[in-house]
């Protein structure tokens, strides 16, 4: 893998979508080839399934059935995306990974972190992330965020139970790996954004050794 993979994970309302934005123009204007993917979607396929899944009329969708689409539309994201970028030997900013269906369908649909690990591993394959940020904020502060919003999606819009074990499953589902930098969700922008940066500058600096 010639290129470099950050992911960007946490729990909804954690301002992950801002912090990549900001960290994809700092490194445009460093002079590397960046691109930002999201999930679900970042694919014609992908997109569809996202549809799919986050219609707040598709209240009787099971488990099962948003764990496979997840699954499916990482996989393409995968294949048609992802992987051809970092082979070219671009950085590749992805909001979510496979960590996050770890997270919402193995802990908190409760379908068991093996079931949805190995579901999920023909879509990955061989690509992992280099590094991945953990924006860790309360589940109370990122509906009170997302409430600002005019429109929720199905996932959003789950109780405040479910949201409490999404934020739960993160920090269970991510300590203490190596490859996981931790960051307070409620730090200033300016502030989390000069962590990530900086971890990222160290991250290069290793691919290039």
């Amino acid at each position: 893998m010639k290129g470099l993979f950050i992911v960007m994970e946490g729990p909804d309302g954690s301002g992950k979508t801002t912090q990549i934005n900001l960290l994809k123009e700092y490194l445009e204007e460093a002079g590397y080839e960046c691109l930002i993917t999201r999930e679900p979607g970042g694919t014609v396929i992908g997109e569809e399934v996202r549809q799919l899944i986050l219609n707040p009329e598709h209240k009787e969708m099971s488990p099962v059935t948003e764990m496979l689409l997840y699954a499916a539309s990482r996989a393409q994201l995968v294949h048609e995306v992802i992987g051809p970028a970092l082979e070219e030997g671009k950085i590749v900013i992805s909001d979510r990974f496979v960590d996050s269906s770890i997270v919402y369908q193995g802990i908190a649909r409760k379908l068991g972190i093996s079931t949805v690990s190995a579901v999920n591993a023909p879509g990955i394959g061989i690509y992992r992330p280099d590094g991945i940020f953990f924006i860790d904020l309360s589940e109370a502060e990122g509906i009170r965020r997302k409430k600002n919003q005019k429109k929720l999606d199905r996932m959003e819009q789950e109780s405040i139970d479910f949201h409490h074990l999404v934020s739960e499953g993160y920090r269970k589902v991510l300590a203490e790996r190596p490859e996981v930098i931790k960051i307070d969700g409620g730090k200033d922008i300016d502030v989390i954004q000069k962590k990530i940066r900086n971890h990222v500058d160290e991250l290069l600096k290793k691919k290039n050794r």
